[in-house]
């Protein structure tokens, strides 16, 4: 990487095609709810999160992602070019393009089920050539052995690593020690370390920057020994879905530009929010310029550095 040349972001994860429908709750187990429209979008947490990063304009942006030769394959990729991501795919004959099925409630909350597909493909030495990269991006739907050899090799080649590790499960110390900057919300947050309490786990995770978001109470950041809050953002929520992977994408390419940790934290809240107010995933990142533009009025209305308006907790329970 040299002077003139910005510092970039490799995400490595999973992309999925996503099949939602609308309806007025999500079902209960053995339920069944009569939905209304059906659409389709592209997803999955990689590249949902990739987009994001992508969006941000703060660091230009590439993805590891693995898909099958199928016609679901087509829009996923359609959709993170035209978002500026350079792709590397890893393309699979033998297992078709990942699928979710997702329900989305009324009230902007949802319930998904993934079906791996590609996803399960991709192998630790998948990953790209790490020059230039400053940030590795990883998530937890691709297999485990996997994202642990891509946090391996980043950090042998001096690549910071940022983890959101969601889906919940638990993982290995070995991936720990190799991680930089760790994204959960509350609940991830407890099945890593068995600890119920916030605070108390919070200081238990071996990671040397740990964010939790908490919905409608913003997030909460340990940065080497610091603690940071930021509240969160008033908006009318349609849909939640890709509200966390929004944030988890502005965040790391918010420090990958060299912003402070609570400008990134501020810009990363006011992105998720706004990932609510429209329905989908991919198609629900918003721009550099609607972020800037929140960030402004909530400015105005708000004299206080540091703090936001905050948000309804049924309208931002997916962060």
């Amino acid at each position: 990487m040299t002077a003139n040349t910005p510092p970039a972001v490799l995400v490595a994860g999973s992309a999925n095609l996503d099949f939602v429908v609308r309806a007025a709750h999500a079902p209960a187990p053995g339920e069944t709810v009569l939905g209304r429209e059906l659409a389709t979008y592209p997803g999955g947490k990689g590249a949902n999160q990739a987009l994001a990063c992508a969006h941000a304009g703060a660091a230009p942006t590439r993805m590891l992602l693995a898909l099958g030769e199928d016609a679901h394959a087509e829009p996923i990729e359609r959709s993170l070019r035209e978002g500026g991501v350079e792709l590397h795919v890893h393309r699979c004959a033998e297992r078709a393009t990942g699928s979710a099925f997702v329900c989305v409630a009324d009230d902007g909350e949802n319930a998904i089920v993934v079906a791996p597909g590609a996803n399960a493909a991709l192998r630790g030495d998948d990953l790209p050539a790490l020059d230039g990269i400053a940030w590795l991006l990883l998530q937890l739907e691709s297999p485990l052995e996997a994202v642990a050899d891509w946090a391996r090799q980043a950090r042998s080649a001096g690549v910071a690593v940022a983890l959101n590790a969601a889906p919940a499960r638990a993982l290995p110390a070995a991936l720990l020690d190799d991680v930089d900057l760790l994204i959960v919300n509350e609940g991830e947050l407890a099945a890593l370390t068995g600890i119920d309490d916030l605070d108390a786990a919070v200081a238990a995770v071996r990671v040397p920057r740990v964010v939790v978001t908490l919905g409608a109470r913003g997030c909460l950041a340990r940065v080497d020994g610091a603690r940071l809050r930021q509240d969160a953002f008033a908006v009318e929520a349609v849909d939640t879905t890709a509200a966390g992977d929004t944030f988890c994408g502005v965040l790391v390419a918010a420090l990958a530009r060299g912003d402070g940790f609570d400008t990134a934290l501020r810009r990363a809240c006011a992105a998720s929010a706004l990932a609510c107010t429209r329905p989908g995933a991919q198609s629900s990142v918003p721009s550099h310029a609607e972020v800037e533009a929140l960030l402004h009025t909530a400015a105005d209305r708000n004299s206080v550095g540091g703090t936001s308006v905050p948000m309804p907790s049924a309208q931002v329970a997916a962060i």
